[in-house]
């Protein structure tokens, strides 16, 4: 498959969800020092969404280079007394650039209902962050037909008013997908993102149609070439492979200038 002529600049993000110690940062490190590296070719912005326990000596170290460090969740609230939750200025001042929100986990472990993610995409906003609002169909629901449905409704009810190209990147994971080795047809890929392309163009024109589209869900190097070349995808949500910095750049170097 040819690789598409990219208007939108990719994004490939890692999220690393509850893995990762001190000593593991050493992995992150090897794709700071690639992807800065003099003369590196890079295609694609790169993102790692480490536990929040490191996120603030990853973005330090990080400083400076090409790598961009994100959080994989953020509260609503700015403050307050809300327990063991962390707002989205934390994040901001610990050093993130940018939340996930909406991510399946957080939706099926935390019943995060479409209103839920929406405040945390506002709440992102309002610290400076972007947010990677997460939408995605369970297996019954594609088995059922349901697909382009569940992630219209998803998109439509998720996304704030005031959502940009600048602020918003939108990633679908088709949860069945996700760690399971399974990955959709390019043919299904290619309909859900020309699909979600089309809401987010009528709701908000211009901006709709320059919101990068990740695809995420098992994405592996020997994969990952193939589902960048299609249309309206613009970058991966990476999960189990970017834990390892050869995989993960294995991964990145499929997105070249």
């Amino acid at each position: 498959m040819t690789q598409a002529i990219r208007p939108i600049r990719p994004l490939v993000a890692g999220n690393w969800k509850m893995n990762g110690l001190k000593a593991d940062l050493a992995e992150a490190l090897r794709v700071r020092d690639a992807v800065s590296a003099p003369g590196a070719d890079l295609g694609a912005d790169v993102l790692i969404c480490p536990p929040v326990t490191l996120l603030q000596a990853l973005a330090e170290a990080a400083s400076g280079s090409k790598l961009l460090v994100g959080a994989q969740d953020c509260a609503a609230a700015a403050s307050g007394p809300h327990t063991g939750d962390l707002s989205a200025e934390m994040l901001r001042d610990a050093g993130a650039v940018a939340t996930i929100v909406g991510h399946s986990e957080r939706r099926a472990a935390h019943g995060e209902l479409d209103r839920v993610v929406r405040r945390k995409a506002e709440a992102a906003y309002r610290a400076g962050l972007a947010a990677i609002v997460c939408v995605g169909e369970t297996s019954g629901e594609r088995q059922s037909g349901l697909t382009l449905e569940i992630v219209g409704r998803q998109l439509s009810a998720s996304l704030p008013d005031v959502a940009t190209a600048a602020n918003t990147i939108v990633a679908y994971e088709p949860i069945w997908a996700i760690g399971t080795g399974l990955t959709p047809t390019p043919a299904d890929v290619a309909e859900v993102h020309s699909a979600m392309r089309e809401v987010l163009v009528k709701r908000f024109g211009a901006e709709g149609a320059r919101m990068r589209l990740l695809y995420g869900g098992s994405v592996k190097p020997d994969n990952a070439a193939e589902i960048g070349s299609i249309v309206d995808v613009d970058g991966a949500l990476v999960g189990g492979a970017s834990l390892k910095s050869n995989d993960f750049l294995a991964i990145i170097a499929t997105y070249k200038n």
